[in-house]
């Protein structure tokens, strides 16, 4: 897939070897860095600009990351981190991956200013297992940084003290989670942590711990570089800046476009090469697996921001699109989906441990010839039943394709359940 990253919050990188320190000092990279160590930049003027910018985090909730950073208890004594979460397993999503392919140092450049902030001296990267490359590319450029004294004690004889850590997962979509990735590094099993206690009071050993996403904290030189109202402007109101946005389906150009925050999903979808084979647009899922499914010709007019999406009654999440053209069986397509989150769920809540397991199969029933008219209402009371039930998300997003399925292309599995075949 093609990386169109490029030089509005992401230095469009250069020379052979473009994720290097060469090639990343060469664009002004760790410049914003130095000017806060040397300037004894107030970690409230950092956080302040940040707000100004209406950067909200990249990962999937949205959540304001200024507001996060200050919720840090940052004078309280004692140990405190800076998390990166770097797991990227929604399906659909393959833009985080490329940061750490391409661009390792504003990563790394943003989560040392991000340990400044929040009075932090240590911080992990939690980067999904099978990324062999990224995790390479990461660990080196950490090395880098060593050398060249962005890391470690003293840094640039500023008296800040940081120290950064790589840290594989080893696949599983529930270390997604902030508090499931929390339990992962701790070499626990990785389930999710019931909340209260919140991360920034009791996170990581039981320590205070700000968890923000690879692309939230990769987009924080720039920012503070060009100030908060430069990426607030690109974007829209309660918008800010830009989103790099991960394309895939039935598309000539799949691949990862940033973009401003509110373009408009036709023009990204011409920027992906338009419909594979001239096809018609059917449906768009905009944010991943576990967000509502859109049907394509309310899609066409939906802006590509947080509230834009929300508009349309889905997501925007980790801002990963999935295109389904008019070949596609919507109930071949929710099958799969379901399958997935059955095989994720980590069974520690009842209703997502069990209810993902009907879903599965009531749905396989239906696609392989088998439905029965009460199948319809049946999902849809067993999905009501996870959703809004358990410690985190995944029974939520187990639940919401099934839902939006059904609501926008029932006919497909009435079709499936009188017929005993595909509508396409």
């Amino acid at each position: 897939m093609a990386a169109e990253l490029n030089q509005v919050c992401f230095r469009t990188l250069h020379l052979d070897e473009p994720w290097s320190l060469e090639s990343y000092l060469s664009l002004g990279g760790y410049k914003v860095l130095e000017k806060i160590l040397k300037e004894k930049t107030s970690a409230e003027s950092i956080i302040d600009e940040i707000k100004k910018s209406n950067l909200r985090g990249r990962g999937g909730a949205g959540f304001p990351t200024g507001l996060k950073w200050s919720f840090m208890p940052r004078n309280l004594p004692g140990d405190k981190y800076i998390v990166c979460n770097s797991d990227e397993g929604e399906p659909g999503t393959c833009k985080d991956r490329d940061i750490m392919r391409f661009n390792p140092h504003q990563l790394i450049e943003g989560m040392i200013i991000a340990g400044y902030t929040i009075g932090a001296q240590a911080g992990y990267n939690y980067i999904r297992g099978e990324f062999c490359e990224p995790i390479d590319r990461f660990e080196a450029a950490i090395e880098e940084a060593k050398q060249a004294g962005y890391l470690g004690k003293d840094i640039l004889g500023s008296g800040f003290n940081f120290e950064l850590y790589t840290q594989p997962g080893a696949g599983a979509y529930i270390c997604g989670e902030e508090t499931a990735l929390l339990e992962s590094i701790e070499g626990k099993k990785g389930q999710p942590r019931y909340k209260p206690p919140f991360p920034a009071g009791y996170g990581l050993y039981g320590k205070p711990t700000t968890i923000n996403n690879t692309e939230t904290l990769a987009s924080v030189p720039m920012i503070l570089e060009k100030g908060g109202e430069w990426f607030h402007e690109i974007g829209t109101p309660n918008n800010g800046g830009t989103k790099i946005f991960s394309v895939s389906g039935h598309v000539n150009k799949p691949g990862n476009f940033e973009v401003p925050m509110g373009m408009p999903f036709s023009e990204l979808l011409e920027l992906a090469g338009g419909m594979r084979n001239g096809k018609k647009l059917k449906a768009v899922i905009p944010g991943g697996s576990s967000t509502p499914i859109v049907p394509g010709d309310v899609m066409m007019d939906v802006a590509m921001s947080y509230d834009g999406i929300t508009k349309a009654g889905s997501m925007l999440g980790a801002g990963s699109v999935i295109v389904i053209d008019e070949t596609t069986c919507m109930v071949k397509a929710l099958e799969r989906i379901a399958e997935f989150y059955y095989e994720e769920s980590c069974g520690q809540c009842t209703p997502c441990r069990e209810g993902t397991g009907w879903l599965y199969r009531v749905i396989k029933r239906i696609e392989h010839g088998q439905g029965k008219q009460e199948d319809l209402d049946r999902l849809i009371d067993v999905a009501e039943n996870i959703d809004g039930n358990t410690i985190c998300a995944l029974g939520d997003a187990a639940a919401a394709p099934v839902i939006s399925f059904i609501k926008h292309f029932k006919e497909e599995f009435q079709h499936h359940i009188d017929h005993k075949c595909c509508m396409v």
